[in-house]
């Protein structure tokens, strides 16, 4: 999967150029009408002249239905036969994003993120009985920055970096049929309980009304949490193409490779034969998606000016999955963006 998701990348920078994320001139990418921005779900693509202030917010939902072992899915009487009680049927994942960025300098900006999470998973026991367990609260929050490394009129080459704040929760609790206040399994937490360095490259390209680009990026975990384990680290390669419509509307394309590992390590508290989320060594996969975007930046209204409305649809087209594990569904993401 791995050379799967290299060539994926090097497909999409080869047919229109490679890497991302923005540049001093990035600038361009929320105030220049001549330049079509990166896809909403793309973070850290840009930098900002020094002294300038971006703040954003982002809606994303995430439906997860069905388990999955490798490529073959599962019903839910084959995930319980793997050895469980419950078998889970579904999970949702709502997050509000809420960011800020600050030009540092021509090259430097700063910024910070802070998400409020909400998660619900349905499950079904042997007997037929269904329930619904969920969780709510803050997020993990993010600081960091985006270094530009190159800028040569449209391309641009940036180096993003920083590090996840434990602020979410790890001992996430709800009722049970089999107990009252039941410690949620790994999916269901909150946040890492770790602090977590984050490392990404981008590169992108813009043209008269069009615009591509390619970003690499890691998260890696430090230590175990207090629960005593330690989530898998993480690896992204995303390439998009980006075009104006008009002088208000613009549309994107983008593939989305993801690969996770399994988690180090065990909470206690959690039964692995009960669930198939409580099994630390059936956390690991890799996915890729493909994403269609919608943009909308009012240039010309002076009340609107500075303003950004975008929003990115995407579903899978491969998934391998350390399963049983529930699979991806879709992904949506609703964002705003505000420059001065």
């Amino acid at each position: 999967m791995k050379n799967n998701m290299l060539c994926v990348a090097a497909t999409l920078a080869f047919a229109a150029n490679p890497l991302s994320i923005n540049s001093a001139q990035a600038d361009e990418h929320i105030h220049n009408h001549n330049a079509a921005p990166a896809p909403i779900g793309v973070m850290g693509d840009h930098v900002h002249e020094e002294g300038s202030l971006m703040f954003s917010y982002r809606y994303s939902n995430m439906k997860m239905a069905g388990n999955r072992s490798g490529t073959d899915s599962l019903t839910p009487a084959q995930t319980r036969a793997a050895g469980f009680m419950v078998a889970p049927l579904n999970m949702t994942m709502q997050m509000h994003m809420f960011g800020a960025m600050y030009g540092a300098s021509e090259d430097l900006t700063l910024t910070a993120m802070l998400p409020y999470v909400h998660k619900s998973m349905n499950h079904e026991t042997g007997g037929g009985m269904r329930f619904e367990t969920s969780s709510e609260g803050l997020g993990d929050a993010k600081l960091g920055g985006i270094y530009n490394l190159y800028n040569n009129h449209n391309e641009n080459l940036n180096l993003s970096f920083g590090v996840a704040i434990p602020t979410g929760s790890v001992d996430e609790r709800d009722n049970t049929p089999a107990m009252a206040n039941a410690k949620l399994p790994y999916p269901m937490q909150l946040g890492s309980g770790t602090f977590d360095p984050m490392l990404g490259i981008t590169y992108t390209n813009s043209l008269q009304d069009f615009s591509y680009g390619v970003q690499a990026g890691t998260t890696q975990r430090l230590g175990k949490n207090s629960e005593g384990y330690r989530l898998g680290d993480e690896y992204n390669l995303t390439g998009w193409v980006a075009t104006e419509i008009n002088d208000v509307f613009g549309a994107s394309l983008r593939l989305d490779g993801k690969k996770w590992g399994d988690i180090s390590g065990s909470d206690s508290q959690l039964n692995p034969a009960m669930v198939p989320t409580a099994r630390p060594d059936l956390r690991a996969g890799r996915r890729v998606d493909a994403l269609i975007g919608l943009d909308i930046q009012p240039f010309d209204d002076k009340l609107l000016n500075g303003h950004r409305l975008a929003l990115e649809f995407g579903v899978p087209l491969y998934q391998h999955l350390d399963g049983p594990q529930l699979e991806s569904d879709y992904r949506l993401t609703l964002g705003w963006q505000y420059s001065f």
